[in-house]
C-alpha cells in the first residue's frame, strides 16, 4: 500500500475520536484531531442555536480547512498512514442541519471556495451508531454543553450522513465504509477493537461499502 489518508467519522457521540487515537497509536502514525473544545461558539450554539448556528459552522469551516491545507498528498505518505477523526465534507451536513436555507445557501459558497484545494482521504469510515446509544455515550463522557442535545437532533445528523452516502459524491476516488457498530464497544473490549480494525485496514475498491462487523 503506497500509503493513506483514512477519517474517521460518525454521529455526535460515536466514538470516532477515540477509534483515530487507538489507530495512531497501534499504527504509530500522524494523527489529526478536530479543534472542537476551542471552539468557543460550540456552547453558545447549543444555548442559543438559532442565534449562533452561522458563526459557529463558519468558525469550524476555519479550523478544518487551516488543519486539512497542510496535510501531504496521498502519493507523498510513503507507506504511512495519516489518521484524522473527521473529513471535511462534514462541514455540508452540519450546516444543512443548523442553517436556515438562506443562510445554508451563502455558507455552502464559502465552503466550495474553502474546500476545493484540500486533499480527500482515500478512506472514509463512518462509524453508524443508532441514536439510544450515542445518547447514553453523550451521557456518560459528561460535556456539560452536550446533554441537551436531542434524540430528534441527533437522528437528523445520521440523515445527513445517510443523504451523503446515498448521493456517493467521493466515490470516483475513496472508498466509503458504513461500520455498524451498535454491538460492538471497541473502548472497552480490545477484540472489539480488533475487529474494527481489520475491517478498515482492509482493501476496497472506490465507492460505498456496507460493513456490520461481529464479535
Amino acid at each position: 500500500m503506497s500509503g493513506e489518508f483514512i477519517a474517521i467519522e460518525g454521529n455526535i457521540g460515536a466514538g470516532k475520536t477515540s477509534l483515530a487515537k487507538m489507530l495512531s497509536t497501534e499504527l504509530s502514525c500522524r494523527l489529526m484531531l478536530e479543534q472542537f473544545e476551542e471552539n468557543s461558539f460550540l456552547p453558545k450554539f447549543y444555548v442559543d442555536p438559532e442565534r449562533y448556528s452561522f458563526p459557529l459552522e463558519l468558525s469550524f469551516l476555519a479550523e478544518r480547512y487551516q488543519q486539512l491545507k497542510g496535510i501531504p498528498s496521498r502519493s507523498s505518505l510513503f507507506g504511512e498512514y495519516l489518521i484524522a477523526d473527521y473529513f471535511i465534507q462534514k462541514c455540508l451536513i452540519f450546516a444543512r442541519a443548523n442553517l436556515p436555507e438562506d443562510e445554508f445557501r451563502l455558507y455552502r459558497e464559502f465552503f466550495y471556495m474553502a474546500s476545493s484545494g484540500v486533499e480527500l482521504p482515500g478512506k472514509l469510515v463512518f462509524l453508524y451508531v443508532e441514536t439510544p446509544r450515542l445518547l447514553h455515550n453523550i451521557s456518560i463522557r459528561g460535556r456539560e454543553y452536550e446533554q441537551n442535545i436531542g434524540a430528534d437532533y441527533l437522528n437528523k445528523i445520521n440523515e445527513g450522513y445517510m443523504q451523503f452516502f446515498r448521493q456517493a459524491e467521493l466515490s470516483g476516488q475513496t472508498s466509503m465504509l458504513i461500520l455498524d457498530i451498535n454491538r460492538l464497544d471497541f473502548v472497552k473490549h480490545p477484540d472489539h477493537y480488533e475487529i474494527i480494525r481489520d475491517a478498515i485496514l482492509k482493501d476496497y475498491p472506490p465507492g460505498v461499502h456496507r460493513i456490520e462487523p461481529h464479535a
